[in-house]
């Protein structure tokens, strides 16, 4: 493996840590705010971020390279309320989308078809990301992000569990 795709993958594994210690932070905050099925929602979330990033140190163990880990990046811990948790949720969703497109570029320069292929499970992973995000906020915002609607979505979120990866 090329180091400039090395040194990628490790940033994007990196940046799948950072995401699991996000979505716990938001978890974390939600609870704060009466909503645990929203919490249960982000725990879920935090648990496929731990997946994508095994995933991710997987590959490069595989392919005989060195999985270097930096410091993780201290989360936000304060939103101002659900509305603001699922925008900042589907800003940094499609902030990943970018980081991965961005690899995915790199490895097809470099003829690296084995990371491209790879990498093709995590794009098609964002578009399902984006999508279920995007679908919970306009929820929210039909309801204004309070009252009865709230708190059926709220139970809603509840019933979501971790599928480990395939």
């Amino acid at each position: 493996m090329k180091e400039n795709v090395l040194k990628e993958l490790n940033r994007q594994l990196n940046t799948e840590l950072y995401s699991a210690y996000l979505y716990l932070s938001m978890a974390a905050y939600l609870e704060t705010q009466n909503l645990s099925g929203f919490s249960n929602w982000m725990k879920v979330q935090f648990e496929e971020e731990q997946a994508h990033a095994m995933k991710l140190f997987q590959y490069i163990i595989d392919r005989g390279a060195e999985v270097k880990l930096i410091s993780i990046e201290t989360p936000q811990t304060e939103w101002n309320g659900i509305i603001d948790v699922f925008e900042h949720v589907l800003r940094h969703e499609q902030s990943i989308t970018n980081s991965i497109n961005d690899i995915f570029d790199l490895a097809l320069k470099e003829k690296d078809h084995a990371t491209v292929n790879t990498l093709q499970w995590f794009v098609k992973e964002q578009v399902e990301e984006e999508a279920g995000v995007s679908d919970i906020l306009k929820s929210l915002m039909m309801i204004d992000g309070k009252g009865t609607g709230l708190f059926l979505l709220d139970r809603e979120m509840k019933q979501r569990q971790f599928q480990p990866l395939i």
